[in-house]
């Protein structure tokens, strides 16, 4: 039987995750409902994605009760609001990254999951592309021998995006490119906290973070250091470095296509989509939606790859670094 989505937000994101959605068998995925804050923006997205049900509100989305699991594709401020009403609904949840706006309302949303006995994940999509997979598997088998440092950058001009910048739309370079270099740090460590952090950084007179460098250090003396910008493009790659060899992660690095290993190269190209996306390589969402499905039919509340406890450290780290960079958002202030 086919996992049956709902679409919370009919905004880009929304529109490349349906699209994503439809690169697998539809006796495996289907989209029954979407819902937008005007229901002549749901009612547009439906008519484009074939849709049958549109929503005016996210309260009527919440009340179907044919829906397994709802996408929630808003902007991060409103994470935390959409995901309690959902989670208070019964529904499952995928909800796009960050989950939230700082540790305190990460912990909010997944204590609401657990209490009302739901799926949740955080959709850090990286996590489930063939690419990651086999970084996990080469990993595991020792193939780097010791691994000493990781070294992630992620950096596009964004600055002329109002959401990037303004941060009231929780903009700010961290939380919107930097967590794809916290994440493949932390999963290389296998979610391990870091020992130290540091952290020096460039604000807009906005009050949010434009570009961000951070360094890392675990047990045994293991290192890492990201850089993310929403002002300048950098190569936007991944190095894992140990005492045996060397991984390297080409650009995107969010939406990998390719994996080099000791200088070889291999491509695992993604299936093309059937409408214009708004982002790169999205029908790679794919992958983290049948991770959601695979979850569900084994009765998981949590997916083992992205698990409630990496998105606490996620955030825990987060508040750390905006902590030493002065990036403070209203919700912090609660």
């Amino acid at each position: 039987m086919a996992t049956r989505w709902g679409i919370c937000s009919a905004g880009k994101i929304s529109h490349d995750f349906t699209v994503a959605l439809k690169t697998l068998p539809p006796g495996d995925h289907q989209v029954v409902a979407v819902a937008a804050r005007k229901l002549e923006d749901a009612q547009e997205f439906a008519r484009k994605h074939s849709i049958s049900q549109a929503y005016g509100s996210y309260e009527e989305l919440a009340r179907n009760p044919d829906i397994d699991v709802v996408y929630v594709g808003v902007i991060h401020p409103y994470h935390l609001k959409a995901c309690l009403l959902f989670t208070n609904a019964k529904k499952n949840v995928l909800c796009e990254k960050p989950l939230a706006m700082n540790t305190k309302e990460v912990k909010e949303i997944l204590d609401s999951a657990k209490r009302n006995d739901v799926f949740l994940m955080e959709a850090v999509w990286t996590r489930f592309f063939p690419v990651s997979v086999e970084i996990r598997r080469l990993l595991a088998q020792g193939e780097l021998g010791e691994v000493k440092m990781v070294r992630s950058e992620f950096g596009v001009p964004i600055m002329h995006v109002p959401r990037s910048v303004q941060k009231e739309l929780g903009g700010g370079a961290l939380l919107d490119l930097g967590i794809y270099c916290l994440q493949v740090i932390f999963m290389v460590y296998n979610g391990e906290k870091p020992e130290s952090i540091q952290a020096t950084g460039v604000c807009l007179d906005t009050g949010v973070d434009e570009t961000v460098t951070v360094t890392l250090k675990f047990s045994k003396n293991r290192m890492a250091v990201l850089t993310c910008s929403s002002g300048v493009q950098l190569p936007n790659e991944v190095i894992i470095a140990g005492t045996k060899g060397t991984i390297k992660v080409p650009g995107p690095m969010w939406c990998p296509t390719s994996l080099v290993v000791n200088g070889k190269e291999t491509q695992y190209p993604l299936p093309e989509p059937y409408l214009p996306l708004n982002f790169t390589n999205s029908t790679g969402m794919r992958y983290e939606a049948e991770e959601v499905r695979q979850c569900l039919l084994k009765g998981l509340k949590e997916s083992a790859v992205m698990s409630h406890a990496d998105s606490v450290l996620l955030a825990e780290v987060e508040d750390e670094i905006r902590r030493r960079i002065g990036v403070v958002y209203s919700q912090d202030c609660l």
